[in-house]
């Protein structure tokens, strides 16, 4: 079992979450292999308060109760077993809240605990991403907590806007990698929350304190963008939060951004999507393009370049059993943090595999949670390249920037589950990664062909998603860099 220690940043989490009693032989940290550290604090709000048994035996004995009283009844309908620990609100009041009074963060130590960074590396010596989303979504959770209260309704990861990887982290085990956030916008019952990953090229002292102002901009190598919804624990509805007050000119601006963001984001969503309408002029001369292409090589097969690959030969697998260990903190459900880890890892196989090199990771485009993924359930993913485009990357090598061409690959991800006692199959959400493999050689040079017409509308969202992400950090950055 993997041994995590964490001596080093345990005022930090205390400070970060408050003071409470002591565990049995005065251990205040779970050490907990499957907990994202975010959650493994006894201190934290999004750490287990109960074991499986515990939520097991408690739902079992409650759906006995309901067979007994429901006998014979095929209308009733099923008790819910959505959260088992957050089931009072204790206040339905409303209040404002400032951005400091969510913000939180986490010290990742690498530079000192090299047993701590063993267990965020990847094959290749480099930071691995998935483990990373793990943590960015559990602090979300607690971020969106300490808005709420002293309200505690039921929270959820309803999508993820962006996550963009400014640079790479090179050299990780010289630095510390710190983690942090607060909510930057809020609506009626939903909130935005913003994430930074930052590296820190210096030792941290054992009570090291992160404010929102100690994350300098040169430092930040990831940013990320969650919204989280709340629900009542007794009516499954939507549940009023509280208010975000900006209380400066730069929180008034990311307020107002944000809004702006969301407004756009459900008007395309009702619009822009290509089952509503057909493509644009552009998009038909694309299609047409595409097709002339795949009929050429259909007539003279020797002129099809062997580094074109048909976009249904792109597809990748995976199937996993949904284990308890991977719960979120209402006990009955898997963490998001989880299905982004096991999602971005099948697409970087799935842009692997399609470019026969190693990619970079470059920015998660979005994604969705349509239904939650029960605990005991069956988890099918399918990964497919949807969109590729040919581009270039500024990279830092030796302290000097370069200028990489290559090629960008768009993988989305899509998420079905099969409950052992029902017979259909349950879409759970889709996600979409981009990642850049620089050109080594025009001969290897990787490309797509799309040839039904169902992948081209796919190849087409693909795009519409490339776009957006781009023009969502060009106001934001001069230059785009991608992590390795």
């Amino acid at each position: 079992m993997l041994s995590i220690r964490t001596s080093s940043r345990l005022p930090a989490l205390r400070r970060q979450f408050g003071t409470g009693k002591r565990l049995h032989n005065d251990i205040e940290y779970r050490q907990h292999v499957f907990q994202p550290i975010a959650s493994q604090s006894y201190l934290s709000p999004m750490s287990r308060k109960s074991t499986w048994l515990e939520a097991y035996h408690y739902r079992e004995k409650k759906l006995a109760e309901w067979q007994e009283k429901h006998r014979g009844d095929p209308t009733a309908a099923r008790p819910d077993d959505t959260s088992f620990s957050f089931n009072t609100i204790k206040t339905r009041e409303v209040g404002e809240r400032s951005r400091e009074d969510s913000f939180t963060s986490i010290l990742l130590p690498f530079r000192q605990d090299k047993w701590l960074l063993d267990a965020y590396i990847n094959a290749s010596g480099r930071l691995r991403i998935g483990q990373i989303f793990q943590d960015l979504d559990a602090l979300a959770g607690v971020v969106s907590y300490k808005h709420c209260l002293p309200a505690e309704p039921v929270l959820v990861t309803a999508s993820v806007d962006r996550i963009y990887m400014l640079r790479r982290l090179d050299n990780i085990d010289e630095c510390n990698v710190s983690l942090s956030g607060c909510v930057t916008w809020s609506g009626r019952s939903s909130m935005e929350i913003t994430l930074k990953a930052a590296a820190i090229r210096h030792d941290l002292e054992p009570n090291a304190e992160i404010t929102e102002a100690d994350v300098k901009d040169e430092d930040v190598f990831l940013t990320a963008n969650f919204t989280f919804v709340a629900r009542d624990p007794e009516t499954r509805k939507s549940f009023p939060i509280n208010h975000l007050v900006p209380r400066n000119a730069t929180e008034k601006v990311d307020f107002v951004r944000a809004e702006q963001y969301n407004n756009r984001k459900k008007a395309l969503a009702q619009q822009g999507s290509l089952q509503a309408a057909p493509p644009s002029a552009e998009e038909s001369s694309l299609i047409h393009r595409m097709w002339a292409k795949q009929s050429e090589f259909e007539k003279h097969p020797e002129k099809r370049p062997k580094t074109l690959v048909n976009m249904a030969d792109t597809r990748v697998f995976s199937t996993i059993m949904m284990q308890p260990q991977y719960r979120n903190a209402h006990s009955y459900m898997i963490f998001g943090g989880y299905l982004m880890r096991q999602t971005f890892e099948l697409a970087y196989s799935c842009a692997a595999k399609f470019a026969r090199d190693t990619p970079r990771f470059v920015s998660l485009d979005s994604v969705t949670f349509r239904n939650p993924v029960p605990v005991g359930s069956v988890l099918n993913l399918t990964a497919v390249v949807a969109y590729t485009e040919q581009t270039s990357r500024v990279v830092e090598v030796d302290g000097h920037k370069k200028t990489l061409p290559g090629t960008l690959i768009q993988v989305r991800v899509d998420s079905h589950i099969h409950e052992l006692t029902h017979t259909d199959d349950i879409d759970t959400g889709s996600f979409t990664y981009s990642y850049f493999v620089a050109t080594r050689s025009e001969e290897l040079r990787p490309e797509l062909l799309p040839r039904t017409y169902t992948e081209m509308m796919e190849y087409l969202e693909g795009r519409r998603k490339a776009i957006d992400t781009a023009n969502f950090y060009k106001e934001r950055r001069l230059e785009e860099v991608v992590a390795e």
